[in-house]
Order: structure tokens, then C-alpha cells, then sequence
């Protein structure tokens, strides 16, 4: 089952060019040219998240077209760098490859311009209630997940692009991104245009830092990963979860955020050899497997409420699942997903509510994800 839904998904992708629409996209919508939409913080805001949660498609009404998201790029260089894990898929590799080595030079064409190393940020203006940022800004969480996905195709290949690419963000990390002090620990920003202190963003920072000093050996990279991942470390909560950021009035426990912060401290362990935060991650661990997934393998959005199914959650579900090595659990949370939230044009659904569920087709939210985190269980299949 899953890989027939991966097949489908797959070629649903490709047909597409990796293009579409996307959550957050409504400000690509002519109608912020116009002064007042252009400028107006809350009408942008509020504008944004109708489109978002509408239960109906309201793009083509709006003259929102497709998107070319790099993030799309970097999910499916790491989904086929599964697949050229699984013998199964041996007679596509060069394929498999070649492909990598095209959306390798997208990434390249869309690095943002201006800064120390290589980033990446969205194909639209995103605007959240703290800041503004304009088209192909970068974010730390864009670069985190492509520079991510590029470590991984250079762990199989030894590519000489990906790697550089992964040295060359860190400078990115270093020299670009603001740093909150916090004592003696800080946190990265999310932004270079922001000063938040979001735990996942920041742990994507540490994850690349951890990354970047496993290819150089360079200790200024793992002393500022160390004094970043600290500040996380101290804030986890009693019971073991993470709150979304310090923010007092942003105090949300969700699936996907949560699952970013463990992907990430279990990879700096693993880098750095510093075993130090080992009872915490297995803390946030224990976390997460009793509050994000039901025995049925339904995941969850947030903590205390199912609802709604939403395909990011599900995706980090089975990458998280799969980087503990509890892949049991993580198919059953795939074939879930697999029989109530995919299409037979072979895309998934962005949410499904109690009540109704909504069908819209996001190219980076719900197929990239799902193709990746789909590919991690085709990934080494005898583990």
C-alpha cells in the first residue's frame, strides 16, 4: 500500500513540475499591488489566513497562480535520496540522480541574494503578526530544510555541490541571522528581519551548525550549535513538550513543531558525540509518541485535540516515528493518511476536520512532505 500511494505521489509531483499552490500563498494575489492591501499589517494578515483555511480553493478566483517553492525542491531531493536507499528502486537510480542534480541547480538559481552563505525563503510575501517577509527573504527554517535534505544526498553520494551548499549556509546561520541572548545560552531568530525566539527554528540552526562541523571539523560551528541547543534544552516544559516560541501569547503545543525540535537534538547528538541532552530528547520523546498519535495511527495536530488531520503533522509523524526507529508505528500513521487523505489523482489533502475535510492540493504542505516522509519508510526496509 504505501508504495503504490508513493508511486502515485511520485509521478503526481513530477507531472506537476513541483509546482502549486500553497497554504500562504495569498499575497501573491494581484490585489496586494493595490496601496492599501500592500501596506495594511492586519488586512495582509487577515487576507492571508481566509485563503489559508477557507474549505474551499480561493485562488483561481483571486488570480493566485502555482508556485516554485525551493522547499519543495529540497523535500524531494531527500525523498529520492530514500529511494536510492531501497534495492527495489536500483534500476531508477541514475534516474533518481539525475533528477536530484536539475533541482540541485534550481536551488542554486534561488538562493536569496545578499547575505553570507547560502538561504533560501518562500516564492510569496508571508506576513505573520510580528514581521514582514518579502518573497525569496530567507528563513532559517527554508534553509534549515533544504541544507537538511542536501546533507543527506551528501552522506549517499559524496556530491561536492551539496556539501559546499551545507558549509556555505552555516555562514548564513553565523553571520546573518539575529541572536537573542538568554544568560549565557541564545537563540537564532527566524528571520534576519525578526529578533523571535522559536524553538524549532532555532534547534533548524543548531541541526545545520552540527551538520556543517561533521563536514569541516570547524569548533566555532559547534560551540554556537551547543550554546543554541541549551537554550531549548531549558526550556522544555515538565512534562517534557516545547511551547511553539519564549513569546508569552504564543504558547501552542503542536505535532509538527515538536517533531522538528526532537529530529533535530537527536542529529546533534549524533554529530557532535555530545550525549549531554539524551535524557531530555527522551523526555520529548515519550512526549510525542503519547500525545501526537493514536493507537489507530490517527496523527494529531495538537496535543489535547485530533483535529484536524493535517498532512505537515502527518508527514513529521512518520519522519519522527522513522528517525526512532519505530517504524511499526510510523506505517500505521501512513496508511491512515493513505486511506482517508489521499486523492486518487494521487496528491493528499491539506486537513480534514471533524465535521468536513479540506481537499486543496498544496505542493509543499501536504505532497512534498508526504513524499518525503513516505520515503523514509521505503528507506532501508530490512531496519
Amino acid at each position: 500500500m504505501i508504495a503504490e500511494s508513493l508511486s502515485k505521489l511520485q509521478s503526481y509531483i513530477e507531472q506537476q513540475g513541483y509546482k502549486g499552490y500553497d497554504p500562504y500563498d495569498g499575497l501573491t494575489s494581484p490585489l496586494f499591488r493595490l496601496p492599501v492591501f500592500r501596506t495594511n499589517k492586519n488586512l495582509r494578515l487577515y487576507s492571508q489566513q481566509i485563503v489559508k483555511r477557507f474549505p474551499v480553493n480561493l485562488r483561481p478566483i483571486f488570480g493566485i497562480k502555482k508556485g516554485y517553492n525551493p522547499v519543495t525542491l529540497g523535500l524531494c531531493i531527500q525523498g529520492y535520496s530514500n529511494l536510492l536507499q531501497n534495492s527495489s528502486f536500483k534500476i531508477h537510480h541514475s534516474e533518481l540522480k539525475a533528477k536530484m542534480e536539475i533541482l540541485i541547480d534550481e536551488l542554486v538559481k534561488f538562493q536569496s541574494k545578499g547575505y553570507s552563505g547560502a538561504c533560501w525563503g518562500y516564492d510569496f510575501d508571508w506576513q505573520s503578526s510580528s514581521v514582514t517577509i518579502p518573497a525569496f527573504g530567507p528563513t532559517i527554517v527554508a534553509t534549515g530544510i533544504i541544507t537538511n535534505a542536501l546533507f543527506e544526498y551528501y552522506k549517499l553520494s559524496n556530491n561536492a555541490r551539496a556539501k559546499n551548499l551545507v558549509l556555505s549556509s552555516a555562514e548564513f546561520v553565523l553571520n546573518d541571522l539575529n541572536r537573542t541572548n538568554h544568560g549565557e545560552d541564545f537563540c537564532f531568530s527566524y528571520s534576519p528581519f525578526d529578533n523571535e525566539s522559536v524553538y524549532n527554528a532555532n534547534m533548524k540552526a543548531v541541526r545545520l551548525l552540527s551538520q556543517a562541523y561533521s563536514l569541516s571539523n570547524n569548533p566555532e560551528l559547534l560551540s554556537a550549535a551547543k550554546r543554541a541547543l541549551n537554550f531549548v534544552i531549558k526550556n522544555q516544559n515538565e512534562d517534557g513538550s516545547w511551547f511553539y516560541s519564549k513569546r508569552i501569547n504564543d504558547r501552542r503545543i503542536d505535532n509538527y513543531h515538536t517533531g522538528y525540535v526532537l529530529d533535530c537534538i537527536k542529529e546533534y547528538i549524533e554529530l557532535s558525540g555530545d550525549s549531554e541532552p539524551d535524557d531530555q530528547l527522551k523526555k520529548g520523546y515519550r512526549f510525542y509518541i503519547n500525545n501526537f498519535i493514536t493507537p489507530e495511527g490517527m496523527p494529531k495536530f495538537y496535543y489535547n485535540n485530533p483535529y484536524p488531520v493535517d498532512s505537515t503533522s502527518a508527514a513529521q509523524t512518520i519522519i519522527t516515528l522513522c528517525k526512532f526507529d519505530n517504524k511499526e508505528l510510523a506505517a500505521r500513521a501512513a496508511e491512515y493518511m493513505i486511506e482517508n487523505m489521499q486523492s486518487e489523482n494521487g496528491y493528499f489533502y491539506f486537513r480534514k476536520y471533524k465535521h468536513y475535510t479540506n481537499k486543496t492540493s498544496f505542493m509543499r504542505w501536504t505532497n512534498a512532505w508526504m513524499f518525503m516522509a513516505l520515503s523514509c519508510l521505503i528507506k532501508n526496509p530490512d531496519r
